[in-house]
């Protein structure tokens, strides 16, 4: 039996005319870039491409944005990427014009997530390798990001306060922190 190359209900001109304007519109504004890049308010972390945006952050008005994280990859030693994207949103949007000092981040993890913020001797006591997402929280530190573990998580994973890495800190729950932070005006970036 042959391959299917179209859907079924779709008639065969609409499906091949789908296919050309895709094709047509593959060649993303930063296709010429030199390349992928860290900084300027992250260095070594939260890689990004340069683009001339149509749409963009407005420079003048401050934002506020909170990173609900709850997964981690299944290798101790991996960088979990969903915090890294915080560094990826300062870093893209000070390129593009937008003051950091008008970008407000907080991270909020929970769940698998959890074991990533914590020191680097209760995560290798605990996976035999060093936390790789130490020197991620320490520069989200100094760009002033806020970092708070589910206390909920942690009290069920058996983290204790003094196990956390000095970047992060504890709350009662993260449904606790994602409640107050949106009531104040804080977007939810929910990954």
């Amino acid at each position: 039996m042959p391959a299917i190359l179209f859907p079924p209900r779709l008639p065969r001109s609409l499906s091949i005319l789908f296919f050309v304007c895709l094709l047509a519109t593959t060649n993303p504004a930063w296709s010429d870039n030199a390349g992928i890049t860290t900084g300027p308010v992250i260095e070594g972390f939260g890689p990004v491409v340069n683009v001339e945006p149509q749409f963009n952050l407005l420079p003048e008005t401050h934002y506020r944005v909170v990173f609900d994280v709850s997964e981690t990859p299944e290798d101790p030693a991996a960088l979990n990427r969903s915090i890294e994207s915080a560094a990826r949103f300062l870093n893209m949007h000070a390129r593009s014009g937008i003051d950091p000092a008008n970008i407000e981040v907080a991270i909020v993890l929970h769940g698998g997530a959890g074991k990533d913020v914590l020191a680097n001797e209760a995560y290798r006591s605990r996976f035999g390798v060093d936390n790789p997402n130490s020197g991620l929280l320490l520069a989200l530190k100094s760009a002033g990001v806020q970092v708070w573990l589910c206390g909920q998580t942690a009290g069920y994973r058996g983290f204790g306060a003094d196990e956390l890495h000095p970047s992060a800190g504890l709350a009662l729950s993260a449904m606790t922190v994602l409640t107050r932070l949106q009531n104040e005006g804080w977007a939810l970036i929910p990954w």
